[in-house]
């Protein structure tokens, strides 16, 4: 099996994905339709247009402008579930997934309305296709440590359905230690932590989220290798990073994939995945992501084993979940790697 064929075959887990950032145009024109909400384009042409970013906040003023048609458990659940049957055809078999409450409650929508066409979706997936998934909610860093808390408070009566809290939206200008005792009271609760960081912000950023947030995984991180100390703390305690290719791309966080710092931190070290970010917007799912980034540095197929070993390292699954994973891993490239 050549190297193309083995990446789109191979078991994949996925840990950086933001559910409302799989909207496709399609589905953005259907559901303004649908819930009779007026966008600013006229088809799916006009939505593919608007899709050229110069920037981290170019994106985002789209994303959240996109995410207006999102009304109800329903557009949530098909949202999901459209991403979920991408996943399957992917051969993607666990997926940690972020949602952002915050840019739905803001447009007066109940919390339990995002939650529960989700989780809805996600458990569907787990039954139907096999798929595992945890669910992460994020904290929008660009609005106050007050709305954070709210948020928290908002979430407390299902932890039985949010496993973790992280943090996004743009990183310039609002550091980690804007969010230390949300963080601490989510932890407190019995959240995970996990937050964005290094992507167009510094290493200190990075070394910020880990020492003051108090992290267990870093969203993005491409400005680790900046600094070698927290290159060698990171790598030492195999804290993963979640990086995305094509995002980092489309945003400039790099010119050019060959540019890109994921081969550097492998040889770091450091346990880097592969992911997809926000699909819809940067022109490739999770299988697209390890092509693009293979192509563009020749990676090996050691290297990729590893980066697909990695994420399954690195994923939040029990013990057990972990270890049946990794072995179907080993028995696939076992397999097919000659």
């Amino acid at each position: 099996m050549d190297i193309t064929g083995f990446i789109a075959n191979m078991p994949k887990a996925e840990l950086h994905l933001h559910i409302e950032g799989t909207l496709e145009p399609d589905m953005m024109i259907s559901l303004a339709e649908r819930n009779n909400v007026s966008l600013p384009y006229a088809s799916v042409e006009d939505v593919h247009a608007a899709y050229n970013f110069t920037s981290l906040q170019d994106f985002l003023d789209l994303y959240y402008q996109g995410m207006e048609v999102l009304q109800t458990p329903f557009d949530f659940y098909d949202l999901t579930n459209a991403y979920l049957t991408r996943c399957f055809a992917q051969n993607v078999t666990h997926v940690e997934i972020f949602f952002d409450p915050q840019g739905h409650t803001s447009r007066g929508l109940a919390f339990e309305s995002a939650l529960d066409g989700i989780t809805s979706a996600l458990d569907e997936a787990e039954r139907a296709l096999g798929i595992s998934s945890k669910l992460i909610m994020c904290f929008l860093r660009h609005l106050s440590e007050e709305d954070a808390f709210e948020t928290l408070e908002a979430a407390l009566p299902h932890k039985d359905r949010i496993f973790g809290v992280g943090l996004d939206s743009s990183e310039k200008d609002h550091p980690p230690p804007k969010f230390m005792r949300v963080f601490k009271a989510a932890r407190e609760a019995g959240f995970i932590a996990v937050a964005h960081a290094g992507e167009e912000g510094s290493a200190a950023n990075v070394a910020d989220a880990v020492d003051l947030l108090e992290i267990s995984r870093i969203d993005h991180g491409n400005a680790v290798l900046d600094d070698s100390a927290l290159t060698d703390r990171l790598s030492a305690a195999q804290i993963p990073l979640t990086m995305c290719p094509l995002s980092n791309l489309r945003l400039r966080v790099v010119d050019d994939l060959a540019q890109h710092p994921v081969r550097l931190t492998l040889q770091a070290g450091l346990l880097a995945t592969i992911n997809s970010d926000d699909p819809a917007y940067f022109g490739g799912y999770i299988s697209e992501n390890f092509l693009a980034v293979q192509q563009a540095l020749n990676l090996s197929l050691e290297e990729i084993c590893q980066l697909g070993r990695n994420a399954y390292l690195g994923s939040f699954m029990d013990d057990d979940q972990k270890a049946i994973a990794l072995a179907n891993f080993d028995a696939f490239a076992a397999e097919n790697a000659a």
